[in-house]
């Protein structure tokens, strides 16, 4: 970088502020403030699509909004239906066995994995904008309703409150999510960012896998807790109690499991190969211990399940202290990861088929299902990326396939459930086992190394917070780290200097292009970010510090002393009254050292305010340039046909020009 190749404009008549810097028109205080509402809350415009339309037509419109299926109903097809009832019985043959697991792992009677098959799919498939989304139980929401409910209630002590307690958690999770939707406040999900969910899913599944291993080792007696520390205490103070038939068993149905997952991901076609298998492993486990009689020699078994559909709860819901804080609470956290969770899952698949999803449609259709679930006997679900990619990759069409699921699931508990009574747990703690290894996502933590160190270190904390602690531990650090890294980026904006691109009128940053070249007599700075209030004074003290270090470094080499200060604006999208009081100081900072402040390309809402707090008429119009490049020329022309002849500028004669 140097000034030796600078070519400077070549004009033969300058003319100051050729292309000025508009201050927009004054608008109502009503007007601006609905128009920021908009932007807040409907950035997408739902409203449109109800514009010039008539009453009937706005009112089927508005039907069609709350339930997609009066829109993509009336065009479904013979040829959508044979697709739609292959994806669903495929997911139905994922589904069954996964909730059983899942209910098991949340200490719940497993036949409410089943029932919690079988309502909200129905319901999502009405109100849900996601093709491709499988509803049904998943392992980290349950692993936290067992968490929390188990940390005040005992399910195996007092079984029928803690089921109460699950219904409860399920309604005010679902209340949560119909409200964020409803209010257009999907964005508080954002604040989970994607190195804290790889993070806490990875930390989570780790947890789940250890626990698993009370079934898989066939032990009676297991600690509540989920750190790490207390599961492997509890796992080697038992070796008197381990049983090799259930360990046998786990790792022989293990092993089943993991080589179909691996074999339909080396060969996609053959993805239902992998779909089937823990419904097969589930038949054949219940097989091997109804002709051995395994369940008299220490393999446990599930038992009797309730045979008919989901019987009513809405009476069970416990509203009273000191209970209901807890299931407010479990409700909330476990609704949010849902949330997250759901719609990650619904979006990455809308990208691969290229069609749009609206989150807060998506959180009201997740919220309503689980209010909805909660009344008949449901606990918490979602959308699992698990049951999710099979029905992806079995050739859905429509969220007809959750309609498929639901009628299966709903024959299996009015003439199936029987079947299920030899099945041993050790089979289910494979299942979650087989799944949780998917979550457990290296690759992504790995890459986030590579591209980002803080957001590695965000993931980290979530997982070793969940492994080490507890999940809401976890959770919480996370989301700390995280919203510590956003106010980092807002109280502590980058700042850089710019330089001249060769044979060009064009600025960058001089660390990006080491080529540039500085322009004598001035320096230019570029924010990159709104100024506000948290970042006014650290703004202040850093630009102060580019001018100590230019003026140091320009009396060192000898060269022209420093004459102007450019800030290049194009990055600041807003100004608050802190941050026009920063402004204000600069400019009595570069005063007192006998500079000049100018101002390049701000924008409209910065205009706005710089004109109503007349820092405009204190700067003067005439230092406020449309680019970079005018605001050099105007500073250059001076540097080179005005004679300076005093210390401040405000007494050169062409100051006024």
């Amino acid at each position: 970088m140097g000034n030796a190749d600078y070519v400077y404009p070549s004009t033969n008549e300058y003319r100051q502020c050729a292309h000025p810097v508009a201050v927009p028109p004054p608008q109502p205080f009503f007007k601006s403030f609905k128009n920021s509402l908009k932007e807040t809350f409907f950035p997408d415009d739902p409203l449109r699509q109800f514009k010039n339309k008539t009453p009937s037509r706005k009112f089927f419109l508005g039907l069609q909004y709350f339930l997609p299926i009066l829109e993509w109903g009336p065009r479904y097809t013979f040829q959508f239906l044979k697709s739609d009832l292959i994806s669903g019985i495929t997911i139905a043959s994922l589904a069954i066995p996964q909730g059983i697991s899942y209910a098991k792992l949340a200490n719940l009677p497993p036949i409410l994995g089943l029932y919690s098959s079988f309502i909200p799919p129905l319901i999502y498939a009405m109100m849900g904008s996601s093709r491709d989304l499988a509803v049904g139980t998943v392992a980290v929401a349950s692993l936290l309703i067992g968490s929390m409910l188990g940390d005040e209630v005992n399910a195996t002590e007092n079984p029928a409150l803690y089921l109460h307690l699950a219904f409860t958690a399920t309604f005010f999770a679902g209340l949560l999510q119909a409200s964020l939707g409803l209010l257009r406040l999907g964005f508080i999900v954002d604040f989970l960012s994607h190195a804290t969910i790889v993070g806490f899913m990875g930390g989570a599944a780790t947890v789940v896998i250890l626990q698993q291993l009370k079934g898989i080792l066939g032990l009676q007696h297991f600690t509540q807790s989920t750190d790490i520390i207390s599961v492997l205490r509890s796992v080697f103070s038992q070796i008197h109690e381990w049983r090799w038939e259930s360990g046998v068993l786990g790792a022989v149905f293990l092993f089943f499991l993991l080589l179909s997952r691996y074999f339909s991901k080396k060969r996609p076609k053959f993805f239902w190969i992998s779909a089937m298998a823990p419904l097969t492993t589930v038949i054949l486990g219940s097989l091997l211990v109804y002709l051995t009689h395994a369940e008299k020699h220490g393999v446990d078994v599930i038992g009797n399940l309730k045979k008919g559909l989901n019987p009513p709860s809405f009476g069970d819901f416990v509203f009273t202290s000191p209970y209901l804080t807890t299931a407010v609470k479990t409700g909330m956290i476990t609704g949010i990861i849902a949330l997250a969770e759901g719609i990650a899952v619904g979006r990455s698949f809308a990208m691969f088929k290229h069609y749009n999803i609206d989150g807060n449609k998506e959180m009201v259709a997740i919220g309503t299902m689980n209010i909805v679930g909660s009344c008949f006997s449901c606990y918490l679900t979602t959308g699992p990326f698990s049951r999710s990619a099979v029905n992806f990759n079995a050739g859905c069409k429509t969220a007809m396939s959750n309609v498929v699921m639901a009628i299966a699931v709903m024959f299996t508990l009015l003439f199936l459930t029987p079947l299920f009574h030899y099945t041993p747990l050790v089979v289910l703690s494979a299942i979650i086992i087989s799944a949780m290894l998917g979550l457990i996502d290296y690759e992504a933590a790995i890459h986030l190394w590579k591209v980002d160190k803080f957001d590695f270190v965000v993931c980290m904390g979530a997982y070793i917070g969940v492994v080490f602690a507890s999940v809401e531990v976890g959770l919480v650090i996370a989301v700390a780290i995280s919203v510590l890294r956003l106010l980092l980026f807002v109280a502590r904006p980058k700042t850089f200097v710019l330089g001249n691109l060769p044979n060009s009128t064009i600025y960058r940053s001089v660390e990006q292009y080491p080529t540039t070249n500085d322009v004598p007599g001035i320096l230019i700075l570029q924010i990159d970010a709104p100024i506000y209030f948290a970042n006014s004074s650290y703004l202040r003290e850093r630009i102060s510090r580019w001018i100590d270090e230019e003026e140091d470094k320009l009396k060192s080499t000898g060269e022209t002393s420093l004459q102007y200060v450019i800030f290049n604006m194009s990055a600041v999208g807003n100004i608050d009254t802190s941050g026009i009081s920063m402004l204000e100081e600069v400019k009595k900072i570069t005063d007192r050292r006998g500079l000049k402040l100018v101002l390049a390309n701000p924008g409209a809402e910065v205009m706005k305010k710089l004109n109503k707090s007349k820092f405009i008429e204190t700067i003067g119009k005439e230092w406020i340039y449309l680019t970079v490049g005018e605001a050099v020329e105007a500073c250059n022309y001076k540097l080179h046909t005005c004679k300076p002849d005093a210390t401040n500028e405000d007494s050169q004669p062409w100051n006024n020009v």
